[in-house]
């Protein structure tokens, strides 16, 4: 492996891994209360749900295992995040925009998780391991 391809699989992991951590961290804040800054979801309810999918999609996207089904996963929810939740309709012109309704994290996360469910985990991974990336 060249030296350039070698930067390119430590670089595609290391957003892995900090994407799917970083989402599992959202979730825990959720549903476990984890260094929360809010009030926890009661449990049960559509947010509750939400914070466990981005628990486990997250946990398993930054460790690598199954990471193409878990990343589309991801990406799904977040683009119905995106639309049902964050996409009001508002009486701005531009309310379309991801600044206007603060979901630019919904739509970040939605397409990079797009991305590792199209190109797989890469390297550093546990897919790799089984025979898988």
């Amino acid at each position: 492996m060249t030296d350039r391809a070698s930067f390119q699989s430590f670089a595609g992991a290391a957003l892995r891994i900090v994407a799917g951590a970083l989402f599992a961290y959202h979730g825990a804040t959720r549903i476990l209360g984890f260094l929360a800054t809010g009030p926890q979801p009661s449990i049960g309810s559509q947010p509750w749900f939400g914070g466990l999918f981005q628990l486990a999609i997250g946990a398993l996207v930054a460790i690598g295992l199954f990471t193409r089904p878990a990343a589309a996963a991801g990406a799904a929810t977040m683009a119905f995040a995106y639309i049902q939740l964050h996409w009001r309709i508002v009486t701005a012109t531009w309310a379309f925009l991801p600044t206007v309704h603060g979901s630019e994290l919904a739509a970040l996360y939605a397409v990079i998780f797009l991305v590792f469910a199209v190109s797989g985990p890469g390297g550093f991974s546990l897919d790799r391991g089984r025979g898988r990336g």
